[in-house]
């Protein structure tokens, strides 16, 4: 029987061929408006209005081009947004949490350690902190401004790394921005940092050959890391050769032997976590799942026709919708409490370790004090030496944790483990120098007291700084973006 035949017999079928003609046609139109839109968004990256250099520090230049990712890119300067533990308001952590300035007694971070404000005031404020006061290395510009590849590529890495922060200020203009993630010839993404690529090379990894994906974590990965400064030299270095883990790091630190500074109350040589952001996030389910840092704090977005990546760079919590329930279909509040919750079990370990770190070195100088011999405290040293870094480790990272909650809890535990083991041997040692065990304490309740007790002059240092501000300041900001 002929289909000529059949429909007559059957009408039905010449309705059902219809709507199956008519679903198709649907379908090849959305592949058809696919590809072009695609192609429309290929061709947008060679409308170039303005050449960019290799180099282009200026953010503006390259807003020229991408006005919609530049426009985005400035709404970093709003620090309005504030969740329930961060956000990008300023905070003052030494306020809030007294015992940081004990632990960190004979290092700047006592002297001020506020909130980070975002990508926008990176050099503001490297201008305005306190611990600026004391001679760093131009190592320290590496994270902060767009400036850095140009200046590495005209002096070279380790030239520009041997001089020192006051030297460079003046070169130093243009806060973080589009060259420090992107190839000016097509867009693509690319690595800046050459520690970086000497991290992954040491562990046998070319990082040319990283997955667009990958990329979008490993930009990010140039800066939002535990670092340290390899001398002579002040070499930029990450410390991965032995793995991404607290106590990979911590093995390799002690390997090496390597101190950023000696503790002024218990003499512990210290290690300073700086931010371990892509470590910890690689220990956790989303990095597992293949997610990139951008895909949550950089979605994609669309205007029009055009879908672009927003560059407004700031926590998910303020941008639920795009940034999270792309995979997750629970409600914003569920997700937001869901965080929370996270957080706040985090907050609670982490506060214990504070309190006792604070307490431990206290209880070290009073050892010290009453004529504990360095064969006696060596064990003490060590354990409070761990016990710091693993709290620096989660601590130190963005988002409390919440990038790998569960690795977070456990280092943590590890922490706390630690400082109770230094403060048992400390109780030894105690009693065999007929001393009551725990001492009693001063009063560090507060972030002045804290500060006096180590002390620390601050009307002195605001004076210093305020005079820095005046006489060497202006002649760095000239030109700033």
């Amino acid at each position: 029987m002929s289909i000529k035949e059949l429909s007559k017999k059957r009408p039905w079928i010449n309705w059902v061929l219809f709507l199956v003609t008519v679903f198709i046609v649907f379908i090849l139109g959305i592949f058809a408006a696919s590809i072009l839109e695609r192609r429309t968004e290929a061709q947008l990256y060679f409308q170039i209005v303005r050449p960019i250099s290799e180099w282009e520090p200026d953010n503006s230049v390259w807003g020229e081009n991408f006005p919609r990712q530049y426009q985005s890119y400035m709404q970093t300067a709003d620090t309005s947004f504030r969740s329930k533990w961060f956000g990008s308001a300023w905070v003052d952590y030494l306020a809030n949490y007294p015992e940081l300035v004990i632990m960190w007694a004979g290092m700047p971070f006592s002297r001020d350690y506020n909130q980070a404000r975002g990508h926008y005031y990176a050099i503001k404020d490297v201008h305005n902190t306190l611990r600026t006061g004391v001679t760093q290395p131009a190592t320290c510009w590496a994270c902060k401004s767009a400036d850095f590849p140009k200046l590495i590529a005209e002096m070279g890495v380790a030239e520009f790394y041997s001089k020192t922060l006051a030297e460079t200020g003046h070169l130093i203009h243009n806060h973080i921005g589009c060259v420090d993630c992107h190839n000016p010839s097509n867009m693509s993404l690319r690595i800046t940092r050459p520690a970086l690529v000497e991290a992954f090379a040491r562990q046998g990894i070319d990082i040319t050959k990283a997955t667009r994906q990958e990329m979008r974590s490993l930009v990010c990965a140039q800066c939002h890391v535990e670092y340290f400064f390899k001398q002579p030299g002040n070499y930029l270095t990450f410390p991965w050769d032995k793995g991404f883990s607290a106590e990979n790091m911590e093995a390799y630190y002690d390997s090496i032997g390597h101190r950023d500074w000696v503790h002024a109350l218990s003499r512990a040589p210290m290690i300073k976590s700086q931010h371990p952001d892509y470590e910890l996030f690689m220990t956790g389910i989303h990095a597992q799942r293949g997610v990139s840092c951008a895909d949550c704090h950089m979605p994609y977005k669309r205007e029009g026709g055009i879908k672009f990546t927003d560059h407004h760079i700031r926590s998910p919590l303020a941008n639920i919708e795009t940034s999270c329930q792309t995979c997750h279909r629970q409600s914003e509040e569920e997700l937001r409490q869901n965080v929370f919750d996270n957080q706040a079990r985090i907050a609670e370990l982490r506060r214990i370790c504070e309190i006792n770190l604070a307490r431990v070195h206290i209880e070290a100088k009073f050892a010290w004090e009453a004529g504990a011999t360095e064969q006696q405290m060596a064990g003490v040293l060590q354990n409070i030496r761990h016990a710091q870094w693993r709290w620096d480790w989660v601590a130190g990272a963005k988002g409390l944790g919440v990038h790998s909650p569960s690795e977070a809890l456990r280092v943590l535990g590890t922490s706390i483990q630690k400082v109770n083991e230094a403060r048992l041997q400390l109780s030894v040692i105690y009693a065999s120098l007929n001393k009551p065990f725990p001492p009693q304490l001063p009063d560090v309740s507060t972030k002045a007291k804290a500060q006096a007790f180590i002390g620390l002059d601050m009307d002195q240092l605001n004076r210093d700084k305020q005079d820095w501000k005046t006489n060497v300041l202006p002649t760095w900001v000239s030109g700033m973006n």
